[in-house]
Parts: structure tokens; sequence; C-alpha cells
């Protein structure tokens, strides 16, 4: 370590654990100016056990918090900037993700349930079907939320009915629950040994168990699904601190989820404000002083509240289950291009799709349609589509999903966006952004720090009472540079190519149904299986064909 005398002097600095779905970073930043200082990434794994089914390891994700934060400040000595002025770390995390551990052994007791996994499709059918009208919002009234397979409490609920280690945890009360948040606070504030278990709003607003009036556990939420209250964390503003880390001793004083964080570090203060996060979900987001429900097919969920005495702060949100994971897709199983950063020039080498569409609705579609049943669909190919229009028309994919969500904001909020703010890791690909502004027809807006998720997370963390090293006063905040997309193309040409889009969508819808169809007596029909029914049906009529030609044409 360099001597104290040589060290650069720069102030406070906040660091924040960003624990995304397919990576761990931590970040250092300065206080006084948000610059970034150091930071360092690892991969996170995903395992597939079934078709539909996505699990990670608690461990692993909590290892690479160890090692990011170890390689970072392994930087940070070798820049001659020393680490004992990281006056707190936030966290923010992939949200819904559901884990339970042993709080006696601290031992995960089953892979953590990502957000996007469909194993809970048949409950949430079920649940459905027994409301009244068969209504998808029967709880949205208390949540903001559809009953889903995206959202945690169906996913704890399998877990207790399908894990008899998680069974058994509940019955004998050494059973957690967490999301992502919760497991790497517990750990890292000491775990067996008196870790804090906590959530922060956010969070909790996006497990179907939280009300997000009283800003609490619902008991009768609770009830519906069956799951004990006291399994579940307490429930923190996103400002505050939380406890000590074991190691490095710091304050831990935060956590928000992901979007909420961007919405942060987007410096969305004011009512009427939307930004778009193209990491793995698209979200927008709008700030609302009330929680507003939405009647187009978005969520209403809690932005932040930044401080134990601070309001709530409520946001309009629209996800999609995939956007930038396409390009992942694109690369990992159809191995069209070795790099992210290939699907621009492959795209851009023929700038159109040339009439392909491509809906990549892998885990069914979110938001405005919330439908599980739909499955991607590439259509609208000719002979002469090659791999370069099918790389433009997954690019547009992510664009007419953003608009289709844009659009229900605009009409459930009565506010019309005039710009919007984009951050992630897909910003970087400027063709896409270019498309986004074509697409929605109003400028898009990218700022020169694109780590604008976990600058949130660090600026909720440094503002927390206690630490106060970060302003978030509006005439204190650090002008952020930015450059801007305008439209290039006619509203027309704009219009057309999302009324193909939408019609696209529409041959994606029903394709895929849990439910056996009976024959009337109690037994389930092949025919059941549309696909299979078809190819039996098609298989009869050409041996009946056959039958008929061989006796029409004797050898």
């Amino acid at each position: 370590m360099a001597a104290s005398s040589s060290r650069v002097m720069l102030g406070p600095l906040v660091a924040a654990i960003d624990q995304g779905t397919s990576s761990t970073r931590f970040l250092v930043f300065n206080a006084k100016t948000a610059e970034l200082l150091s930071h360092h990434q690892v991969e996170i794994n995903q395992s597939f056990p079934k078709e539909g089914w996505v699990e990670e390891d608690p461990k692993e994700i909590l290892q690479s918090v160890y090692e990011c934060m170890e390689r970072t400040c392994e930087k940070l000595t070798q820049l001659n900037i020393d680490i004992s002025n990281i006056k707190a770390i936030g966290v923010t995390n992939q949200r819904e993700t559901t884990l339970v551990w042993d709080k006696e052994t601290g031992e995960p007791l089953y892979n953590a349930i990502v957000w996007l996994d469909l194993r809970t499709q048949s409950t949430v059918e079920r649940l459905i079907n027994k409301t009244p009208g068969r209504n998808k919002n029967h709880l949205k009234h208390k949540t903001g939320l559809p009953i889903s397979t995206y959202f945690s409490a169906v996913k704890l609920r399998w877990l207790m009915d399908n894990v008899d280690e998680v069974a058994e945890a509940v019955l004998t009360h050494r059973a957690m629950f967490g999301t992502v948040d919760s497991w790497l606070i517990w750990c890292l504030t000491g775990g067996k040994s008196g870790g804090v278990h906590c959530t922060d709003v956010t969070n909790a607003s996006r497990t179907m168990l939280f009300n997000i009036h009283t800003l609490d556990w619902d008991p009768e939420l609770c009830k519906y699904f069956d799951i004990p209250m006291e399994i579940l964390p307490k429930v923190r503003s996103s400002s505050e601190i939380y406890g000590l880390m074991v190691s490095p001793h710091c304050l831990c004083v935060n956590c928000l989820g992901d979007q909420s964080a961007a919405l942060v570090g987007q410096m969305c203060f004011q009512e009427g404000q939307a930004k778009n996060t193209s990491v793995l979900t698209y979200l927008f987001n709008c700030y609302l002083l009330q929680p507003v429900m939405s009647d187009h097919g978005l969520l209403t969920t809690v932005a932040y509240k930044l401080g134990r005495d601070k309001p709530a702060c409520y946001a309009l949100e629209g996800s999609v289950a995939i956007a930038g994971a396409v390009v992942r897709w694109l690369k990992d199983n159809l191995g069209i291009i070795q790099t992210s950063t290939e699907l621009e020039k492959l795209a851009a080498s023929v700038g159109t799709s040339y009439g392909c569409y491509f809906v990549p609705a892998f885990s069914g579609l979110y938001a405005p349609y919330w439908e599980p049943s739909a499955r991607g669909i590439i259509c609208g190919l000719t002979q002469f589509t090659n791999k370069s229009h099918l790389a433009f028309a997954a690019l547009e994919a992510v664009c007419f999903q953003t608009r289709e969500i844009l659009d229900a904001m605009n009409q459930d909020s009565g506010i019309p966006l005039t710009q919007l703010q984009v951050d992630g890791g897909m910003t970087s690909n400027r063709l896409l952004m270019q498309l986004q502004a074509d697409i929605l027809c109003i400028p898009v807006v990218k700022p020169s720090m694109p780590e604008t998720t976990a600058l949130g997370a660090a600026m909720a963390a440094g503002a927390a009472e206690g630490v106060s090293v970060w302003s978030l006063r509006p005439e204190d905040l650090s002008e952020v540079t930015s450059e801007k997309f305008e439209p290039q193309i006619n509203p027309e040409e704009s219009e057309f190519r999302y009324a193909r889009w939408k019609k696209a969508v529409q041959r994606a819808m029903n394709w895929e149904t849990t439910e056996p169809i009976s024959n009337g007596n109690g037994e389930t029909s092949i025919f059941s299986s549309v696909p299979l029914g078809f190819y039996i049906l098609g298989s009869m009529l050409m041996l009946i064909g056959a039958k008929y030609i061989a006796g029409q044409c004797p050898l």
C-alpha cells in the first residue's frame, strides 16, 4: 500500500454494490463530484434446470460481491486513493429474485429463483381462476401489481410447497426470506452472527405481499398466499443506516431496487420525468407523489423513500421480460455474433429489417399485456432475409417494446413525455439509440456516464442521515453531460413499422397453456396440445390419403 503522504486526497467517497441478473459490480464514487473512480465486474452464471426455469447460486452471488469489492479496493490503492475514505456502501439489486436461507446455519436452502422464471405459471393461473371474474388485477388495489409469475410471492410459495428443506425450516422457525438485497445485507452485516434482516420499500413493493399505501407487509396478502409473516425482512426506507459491514468495516446504509436506483441516478426528482434502463429489462418510471393505478397495463410501484421520515414517492412502470437479453440470446443460442458489440455493426450493415419482425417473448409478455402464454416468434421472413436483418429486427424489438410502454404511460399519467432519458449497458449501441428516437418520435437523451443505477445507490447512501456526505438538493447536484438523439424519420414511417410490430405481437399470443383440455369424461385429450393435435390430425389425413391412393393406383 502506498504511503499515506502520497495518497490522493479526494474527500469523502461512497461505494455501491450493483448486483444484477447477469453480473455483479462494485463501484466507488467521489461524493462531491459524482466522478466514478474505480470499479470491478464479475459475471454471474445462470442455470436452467427445466424449460422456463431460471436459477442462480446465492453463494456465487455473495462471493462475486466480495471479489468485486476486493479488486476495486486494489485498483484504488494502485491509484494512491485512500480506501478508508469510503464512508458508506449502498446496495442496488435485481428485484423479485427470491431466496430462502437458514438463519442458524447461514446456508441457502435452494438456489435463487430469478425474476423471469416461469415455473409458477400454473400457480398463477389457478390463483387468477379463483378470483371474481378471473381478474389478474384482483390484488392491484393494495399491491399496484397484477398476479404474475414475475413477482416474489408465488416463487416463495413454490419453494415452500416443493422444497422439503424450505418447508421444514419454515415449520421450525429457521427460515428467512428475501430478495437479493436482503441476502447480501444479512451476510455482509454478520450473517448468522447478528446479520441485519431487512429490505427497502422499493424491493418490498415487488413481492405482492406489500401494501403500497401503508408501506408495510399486509396481513391479508400474506394470508392469501399462506406465507408466515415472521420469515419476512423488516421494511426500511431507501436511505438510512442499516448496519455495519463486517469486512470492510463500513456503514451499509441503504438499498434500492435497480430501477429505483437508476431513477435517483438520473436525478428524476420532479413529477412527469421518465427514464429507461436498457440492461435486462426496459422500465419507465414516471415520478408521482401519490400511487396512481394504471388502466393500461402498467405497474404502480414505490419509486423510493429517501429517509426514515421522508414521504414515499411512487412510479408508473412498464416491465419487459426480455430486452438486453436478446443480445445474449443471439450470441449464446444462435451464435450469429461473438460479442455484443458486433450486433450494432451487423445491423448497421443493412440498415433495415427488410420486413422481418422479432417478438422475443421468451418468458411471455410483460407490460402492457401481462400474457404468460405468449412465446417468441420471428415473422416476415423471405429468402432474402439474412442474419443482418435479424440483428436489426432484434434492436427494433427493444424499441417497439419501449414504444408500447411509453404509449401506455402517456395515457395513464396524462403527462405526455417530450424526451426520454436512458441509461444502462445497451446505451453504448448508438444505432439502438437512434432507432429508439425514430420509433418513439421524441428525442432520446443518453448521459455521458451510463452507470446511473450504481450512482443512484451511492447517492442515496451518501445522503443518509448519519452519513450526510452527498447532498440531493437540486442546487447541489452535479450537472450531468449528455448526448441527445433526435428522430430522423417521418412519423408516418414510424407508425407503419409500429403497426406491423403490433401485428407480430398478436401472432405470439396464446401459444402455451399449462391447463390440459378435458374430453368431457375427465380425461385429457391429446389435442390439448395444439401443435401435437395438428401433427396427429395431419398424420391421420396422410394415412387416409395414402390408403386411398394405394387403392386407386395398384402396383
